[in-house]
């Protein structure tokens, strides 16, 4: 099964040079080889050139629409089954290979770096990891219950540093025995004749469903969790002692939440954000005697 890019497949052309080509051969976004192709592959497919421009504004239209209908419906109404149900159906059905695969590293990663973090606090802080094997696994409210996770980390991890007078600092021994990579292989992903469906399309097209199926105050916590991507890079560099690296980490201030209409896009800088931050903990972690690159 070849799943080389075409951007990598093709020769170097010196009069029509491939835009996608420098972007993986660049060096300066600290990323795997194999993660960045998956990436980049999925970046410069037909669908999100040429289809995401057209669900992106009807998604944002359908914000709009199901929050006013929402205004009519009880406060606690949800379906969340359904809708991880719904989702997972969607993925295995329309969704590329590389966006599916892309999708499930990012709950492993996201453990990872939670339980790093929680674990080189100088009041350790238990994390609940999310390690789905399949797209089936995400039937179990696994979207829903990673906002939960991050939101409750971080008030488990600040309550207990300041139950004891604390504050979150450079770790004397760096404990990187969380950080691998998971066990997800592209090439066990759903390769139906309709997997074309781009990772950006995709996430605008399920954002609206997030909206009519969650309730308010879960929708709206899944949008601003995206906002805690410079606090969990924060609380790593301080860990690492490494403040130079959070340049790579960044989804807008966290104390200033935003429209849920752009959530879709976040998301995507929120998955990128993630293998990266990833990808520089397994850098410290190779490197000698895990010091400060």
């Amino acid at each position: 099964m070849n799943t080389t890019p075409d951007f990598l497949a093709r020769e170097h052309d010196l009069r029509d040079p491939s835009p996608w080509l420098a972007l993986y051969l660049d060096q300066s976004t600290p990323l795997p080889d194999k993660v960045k192709a998956a990436w980049l592959a999925d970046s410069s497919s037909a669908s999100r050139q040429y289809l995401l421009p057209f669900l992106r504004p009807l998604a944002r239209a359908a914000i709009v629409l199901f929050q006013v209908i929402k205004v009519f419906v009880p406060r606690k109404w949800a379906h969340s089954r359904l809708l991880h149900r719904l989702l997972a159906w969607g993925l295995k059905r329309f969704v590329s290979p590389e966006a599916n695969w892309l999708i499930l590293r990012h709950f492993h990663l996201g453990s990872q770096v939670l339980a790093f973090i929680g674990a080189n606090s100088p009041v350790p802080v238990a994390t609940s990891p999310l390690e789905p094997a399949d797209i089936d696994a995400l039937k179990e409210d696994m979207f829903l219950q990673h906002d939960l996770n991050l939101f409750n980390f971080v008030i488990r991890l600040n309550q207990a540093l300041r139950a004891q007078g604390l504050e979150l600092r450079k770790a004397e021994q760096v404990d990187f025995s969380m950080i691998r990579e998971p066990g997800l292989r592209l090439e066990d992903m759903p390769r139906g004749r309709l997997n074309f469906l781009d990772l950006q399309s995709a996430i605008e097209l399920f954002t609206p469903l997030y909206q009519l199926m969650l309730t308010d105050n879960d929708f709206w916590r899944a949008a601003n969790s995206l906002q805690l991507d410079e606090t969990i890079g924060i609380y790593a560099a301080t860990v690492l002692d490494a403040p130079e690296h959070l340049i790579l980490v960044n989804n807008k201030h966290p104390l200033v939440p935003l429209s849920t209409l752009r959530a879709g896009h976040r998301l995507v800088i929120h998955g990128l954000s993630t293998e990266m931050l990833h990808s520089l903990l397994m850098k410290f972690r190779d490197a000698p005697a895990a010091a400060p690159l």
